[in-house]
C-alpha cells in the first residue's frame, strides 16, 4: 500500500488560462442555473402553473441539474479527471436547448445566443490541450 501523505508542502500548481476560462464559464452557468431554480421555486409557490405536477417536476429537474453542475464545478476546481465528460454532456445539452430557442412558435433568439455562446466556448475550452493535460489522471 502506497503512502500518499505529503512529506513537504508542495507549491500550488498554476492553472492554465484555458482552465481558468473553463472555470469561469462553468461557474457562470452554475450561478445562472441556481437563479433559474430559485425563480422556478418562487413561481411554483406564488403563481402555480396550470399543471401543478408539471411545475414541480420542472423545478425538481432544474434543482437536480444545478446540483450536478455544482458537482462538476467542484470537481473541475479540484482537477478531477471525471469532470471532462460531464462538462461535455452539459454543454451539448445546453447547445440543444439553445437551438430550440431559435426555432418554433415561441422562439427567442436572444436566449438562444446566451445559451449557445457559453456552450460552444465550454466545449472548446474543455478540449484544449492544456485543460486535457491538467485533468489527466496521473500515471501510476
Amino acid at each position: 500500500m502506497r503512502d500518499d501523505t505529503p512529506t513537504e508542502i508542495d507549491p500550488p500548481e498554476r492553472r492554465s488560462p484555458a482552465l481558468v476560462g473553463l472555470l469561469v464559464v462553468v461557474g457562470l452557468e452554475f450561478a445562472a442555473l441556481v437563479v433559474v431554480t430559485v425563480v422556478l421555486i418562487v413561481e411554483v409557490i406564488v403563481a402555480p402553473a396550470t399543471s401543478i405536477a408539471s411545475g414541480i417536476a420542472l423545478t425538481v429537474l432544474a434543482a437536480i441539474a444545478a446540483l450536478w453542475l455544482g458537482a462538476l464545478l467542484n470537481g473541475l476546481w479540484k482537477g478531477r479527471s471525471w469532470v471532462r465528460s460531464g462538462i461535455i454532456v452539459w454543454q451539448v445539452l445546453q447547445g440543444a436547448i439553445a437551438i430550440g430557442a431559435f426555432q418554433g412558435v415561441f422562439r427567442v433568439p436572444a436566449v438562444g445566443w446566451v445559451l449557445l455562446i457559453p456552450a460552444l466556448l465550454g466545449i472548446t475550452l474543455v478540449l484544449t490541450k492544456s485543460v486535457t493535460a491538467a485533468l489527466a489522471r496521473p500515471a501510476e
